[in-house]
């Protein structure tokens, strides 16, 4: 028997997979207006919409019980979970918690991992409302699954940006994947230690960025007080070169963003340095931030500003234009990322 060809997932890329696995996907009622390729599905109810969406943590991959607190690793689930709401300018109502959990975990435990959720759960005014658990072969595995409403007029998809629109961030970036590094570091420094005492003085910022981020829904509500309708939105879970790529191929439209206008704390530059780690490229391609990056129209600058709780950092450009990173001597370089760039 001839032997099958083969294709290897990591040829493909993220979104390559992501692409190939939901074009096939067929939408069999009026009411689903999207499904796959946005933050969440989004289905109608008449004058609102109820968004979905899910998202899985696996231990070993997205997690190391060696150094993360089960509080902390419940909270951060739901934030991952009701961000991708966020996204979509809409508020997170229910959560449904479904948990693969191995033999070494003990009820205790759970019941850390549980004290976590409900807190996060409790801060951003939503329900656990049910689930499920099975056995895991191969540590733990937590899926939140998150619904949420918004008017239908609300809803912001990633396929709405426009030429000229500014593209604007909510908070600055590389602080989770440098307070990751850091954690990955002092685990192998003292890994044969008896009595291990980590070095975390004056990082503190860095490790509560990783270990529990905050999930913006205060940007959601100011938005709306202000009257801003964002054009396009999307979580910033993949790092700000691949979730802007992302914007511009849904949007189909080009960006230019400046170097000098992203913002990066100083305890991120300065452990980028200490670890010979560019923070650029911390900012662009780490990942883990959960912040929000989003569109406003050009003449909702003054409003924005107003704010005072984003940065605006370039604005879209023609397709043609490609993704564009603007140096402070104002060369530009095109934005690579990783999940794209095969």
């Amino acid at each position: 028997m001839k032997a099958q060809n083969t294709t290897e997932i990591a040829s493909l890329g993220e979104f390559g997979l992501i692409d190939r696995l939901t074009s096939r996907l067929g939408r069999r009622n009026d009411n689903t207006l999207m499904a796959a390729g946005d933050d969440a599905a989004v289905i109608d109810l008449g004058d609102e919409v109820m968004l979905l969406t899910t998202d899985m943590m696996t231990e070993g991959i997205d997690f190391d019980l060696s150094y993360f607190p089960l509080k902390h690793l419940g909270y951060k689930a739901i934030v991952r979970g009701v961000n991708d709401i966020l996204a979509m300018n809409a508020k997170p109502q229910q959560v449904v918690v479904a948990l693969g959990v191995s033999a070494k975990i003990s009820v205790e435990a759970l019941d850390e991992l549980y004290e976590g959720m409900e807190h996060a759960a409790k801060e951003l005014g939503v329900d656990i409302v049910g689930g499920d658990t099975t056995a895991s072969m191969n540590g733990l595995v937590i899926t939140i699954s998150a619904t949420g409403r918004a008017k239908k007029s609300e809803v912001a998809y990633r396929s709405g940006a426009k030429e000229h629109d500014l593209i604007c961030i909510t908070s600055n970036l590389g602080a989770a994947y440098m307070g990751l590094h850091l954690l990955e570091r002092e685990k192998r420094v003292l890994k044969d230690i008896a009595n291990p005492e980590p070095k975390f003085a004056g990082h503190e910022y860095l490790l509560e960025r990783y270990l529990k981020p905050r999930a913006r829904i205060n940007i959601i509500d100011a938005l709306k007080e202000e009257g801003i309708q964002p054009t396009a939105m999307i979580d910033l879970s993949d790092g700000l070169a691949s979730d802007l790529r992302q914007i511009c191929r849904s949007s189909k439209c080009g960006a230019r963003i400046y170097l000098e206008r992203i913002p990066i704390a100083r305890q991120t530059t300065e452990l980028a340095e200490e670890m010979h780690i560019d923070p650029v490229i911390a900012a662009l391609n780490g990942g883990e931030d959960h912040e929000l990056l989003f569109t406003v129209p050009l003449d909702k600058q003054e409003s924005i500003m107003r704010l005072g709780l984003v940065d605006v950092i370039g604005h879209i450009t023609r397709e043609e234009a490609g993704v564009v990173l603007v140096t402070p001597d104002g060369e530009g370089i095109a934005l690579k990322a990783q999940a794209f760039d095969r």
